[in-house]
């Protein structure tokens, strides 16, 4: 584990090396920083914090003090008025998160009088609990007692990413993981991750198998995981650490960018890229090395939802670095691919339809491999060909009754776990025209005269295939606890 002393020096060292370097390159220009760059906000949870915060009902306490803080030092900075209307941190504006009930941005728990079990919620790096609330809210009427965690550094401002550590992360998943535990006695409990919370759910159910942490979960339903980054991304360590140098504090953010969206950050720190590419890698070197002397016995059943076409993680990554390592005893991976009747193939700059083949083809696959796809080129209508572990023979299809929009030609990394009916992110404009509304729209005109850039527009922000999702997971927990009841062993055996 590095620590934050260990890692100033490293970022120093890195500043002498590398700043004749930047300095010949043209120094850093751009956007300036605003105060929800620059702001410390202190109250937030660190993994250093463990003896004073020591339950889930702390984290939440010290939460209240760190939103106060956010309200009486950076708000009170930025003006107001029409020139501030899509600024999130403008009192009152469209994108203020605080005039909505409730602030999505805040860890939330939805309790069970009867619960049938747990579920905790972990969301990406820069994104916050509202990511996950639509599969949250569906867990609970299926009476799982839900908590959405809020990650360290999230929620509030995107300086809150500067210092964070994927160990303060992993401390504050360990606290939601315990008061779960607390609430559902020894009923069975499941993680969710999405993105970056992917990583953090695999690493809990590491040290647990290892005997660190318990119970063990039941199951774990992974979205979009961030489990293997481009290895450009370690370049984000050498720019944190000439961040460090006196005049060069922009190379601390590896984009500046309005922050308009009221619950996902746009500006994204160096460092919070450093810290999912230590995350990842230490994941991934954990599985690898349990893994070595054979098939990773004893792992909880894992789904995993992943789009074909994602700019962040790739599904060789997913395949190579995780699910070939685990044995074939109750795995899957739903792979979406791209909408075939809408894309046409002289457009594309890379079709993911060769790496989809590849797989059904493969016959040493230890997990259960689903492409949802088109009936046909012809057709918008979407089937799931379904291929059993260790298989080589036709896959089964079923047809489902979804199909995509002929606007859409693929998903996205983000857009997974959005429903088509959310109101922030979704399908269609609310009936509300007051209300801000950041999901699909046809737009055409010149360029330039948007203050929202048109690569931001361009990439899908929800999943009209998002019904497949929800009913999958839910029927991959509830089998799970049925599996767990039948044998009797009781939660974590």
């Amino acid at each position: 584990m590095i620590g934050r002393n260990s890692r100033c020096l490293v970022r120093g060292l890195f500043g002498c090396m590398g700043v004749a370097v930047l300095l010949s390159l043209g120094g850093c220009g751009g956007p300036s920083l605003e105060p929800w760059h620059t702001e410390k906000l202190t109250a937030e949870f660190t993994a250093e914090k463990v003896d004073k915060i020591r339950t889930f009902d702390d984290y939440k306490q010290l939460e209240d003090k760190l939103f106060a803080q956010l309200e009486e030092q950076v708000y009170p900075r930025i003006g107001s008025g029409p020139a501030y209307a899509l600024v999130r941190y403008s009192s009152g504006s469209s994108a203020d998160p605080q005039r909505r009930s409730p602030n999505w941005n805040r860890s939330f728990e939805l309790s069970s009088d009867s619960p049938a079990g747990g579920a905790l919620l972990l969301h990406g790096m820069s994104d916050s609990p509202y990511s996950l609330r639509a599969l949250g809210a569906a867990l609970n009427r299926r009476n799982y007692w839900v908590i959405g965690l809020r990650l360290p550094g999230h929620g509030t401002a995107p300086s809150g990413l500067l210092n964070v550590t994927w160990e303060d992360m992993a401390a504050a998943v360990r606290l939601g993981f315990e008061h779960l535990a607390s609430k559902v006695g020894q009923k069975p409990i499941h993680m969710v991750g999405y993105s970056t919370g992917a990583p953090l759910a695999l690493n809990f159910t590491l040290d647990a198998l290892e005997g660190k942490v318990s119970p063990l979960p039941a199951s774990l339903v992974l979205i979009s995981p961030a489990v293997g980054l481009h290895p450009a991304a370690r370049l984000a360590g050498l720019m944190d650490g000439l961040s460090m140098v006196p005049g060069l504090a922009r190379l601390a953010w590896l984009s500046i960018t309005p922050e308009f969206d009221p619950y996902k950050y746009n500006s994204f720190a160096t460092n919070a890229g450093t810290q999912v590419d230590r995350l990842t890698r230490d994941v991934s070197r954990r599985i690898v090395d349990k893994g070595r002397p054979g098939p990773i016995g004893g792992f909880p059943p894992t789904l995993v939802f992943k789009s074909a076409i994602d700019a962040t993680v790739s599904t060789d990554a997913v395949v190579d670095s995780f699910l070939k390592h685990l044995g074939p005893d109750g795995h899957e991976l739903v792979l979406f691919d791209i909408n075939r009747f809408a894309a046409k193939t002289t457009l594309l700059i890379d079709d993911p339809g060769l790496l989809s083949d590849r797989l059904m083809a493969e016959g040493n696959l230890p997990f259960t491999l689903t492409l949802v796809t088109n009936e046909s080129p012809k057709s918008r209508q979407v089937i799931a060909r379904r291929k059993a572990p260790l298989s080589t023979v036709a896959p089964e299809i079923k047809r489902l009754d979804l199909s995509w929009p002929a606007e859409v030609i693929s998903l996205s990394h983000v857009a997974l776990p959005i429903p088509p009916d959310d109101p922030l992110y979704g399908q269609r404009l609310p009936e509300d025209d007051k209300v801000l509304f950041l999901g699909q729209m046809a737009i055409r005109g010149e360029r330039g005269l948007l203050r929202i850039s048109s690569e931001w527009l361009l990439r899908l922000r929800y999943n009209p295939l998002y019904d497949f999702v929800e009913s999958r997971a839910l029927g991959w927990m509830d089998d799970a606890n049925e599996r767990q009841a039948i044998s009797g062993t009781g939660r974590g055996s």
